[in-house]
């Protein structure tokens, strides 16, 4: 995957406030997409070293542990199927340079399993599109309990170069994939980006101040850390003005964090805990991605 690649990736995975289309891309090498990418061996390491780092710097808050994150939350959740969320990405001076658009599909059995069907779409816009033609397209099955990922998709068409990955997760690697479907190993509880910013949205911030949850971007896996950082913020966004809670986003690789990509997701104060705006900081940009417009309002 090029830079200008990544860049928008970033924008369009974490600002998913749900997830994180552009999490994932964006931390992920700057190579093309394998059309039949390599599984990822489970490795505890990644968040038992997570675990030591994040609980040192945060000794006060409430922090969700392995087994707490996998606990069913759907009878609280906040998902709604229909639901279609518009941004606009800004990258350093250059305003509207992509547009994505996060969507609930629906809830559906997934090969025996209850699941949400999630899905992001990422298109740059002139000035950038004259350069860099993006329309991409990712779709994620996960879990309709937990969120943890069943099946991540990537369609990819980047100046006019078509790619194609359908991963589907197991935590044995006994389960067979279908025809055309990569079996991908994961440790369990393993979100990808959609998932991720989803699942971020079902959090009580104000009863738990911190969660973890490894991340599989279709690439590599992560584990990553948000945090509840203060109290409600005001965020304006074209979609209007909001009070948000702000969270602080950390990404550890193999036990190490990542100080050169930072990530800051603003929710809402809503029922639904609405992702408004997600600012990243990566080595090669800055990010500003802002919510354009909802549905249903």
């Amino acid at each position: 995957m090029t830079k200008p690649s990544a860049t928008i990736a970033i924008l369009a995975a974490l600002a998913c406030a749900a997830g994180a289309y552009y999490l994932a891309h964006g931390l992920s090498a700057l190579g093309p997409v394998s059309k039949a990418a390599q599984p990822v061996p489970p490795s505890p390491a990644l968040t038992t070293n997570l675990g030591t780092a994040s609980s040192a710097a945060h000794t006060t808050s409430k922090t969700t542990e392995p087994g707490d994150r996998l606990a069913p939350a759907e009878a609280g959740t906040s998902l709604r199927p229909g639901e279609v969320l518009e941004f606009t990405a800004d990258v350093a001076k250059l305003g509207n340079v992509a547009n994505l658009r996060l969507q609930i599909v629906d809830r559906r059995n997934f090969f025996g399993r209850n699941a949400w069907h999630l899905q992001a779409f990422a298109r740059t816009e002139n000035p950038l599109r004259m350069v860099f033609e993006l329309d991409d397209q990712f779709d994620s099955y996960s879990d309709a309990a937990t969120l943890s990922s069943l099946q991540y998709e990537m369609h990819l068409n980047e100046r006019g170069e078509k790619q194609e990955s359908i991963q589907r997760m197991t935590t044995t690697g006994a389960e067979r994939a279908p025809a055309n479907v990569t079996q991908t190993r994961v440790v369990p509880g393993t979100r990808d980006p959609l998932g991720l910013m989803q699942y971020l949205r079902t959090v009580d911030w104000a009863k738990t101040h911190e969660v973890r949850s490894p991340v599989y971007d279709g690439r590599k896996l992560y584990d990553v850390a948000a945090r509840l950082d203060g109290s409600a913020q005001n965020v304006m966004a074209p979609a209007g003005s909001f009070s948000a809670s702000k969270i602080e986003i950390r990404v550890f690789d193999a036990g190490a964090e990542l100080k050169d990509a930072h990530f800051t997701l603003y929710l809402a104060a809503n029922a639904a805990q609405t992702p408004v705006l997600l600012e990243a900081v990566v080595p090669f940009a800055t990010a500003r991605v802002a919510l354009v417009k909802m549905k249903p309002e």
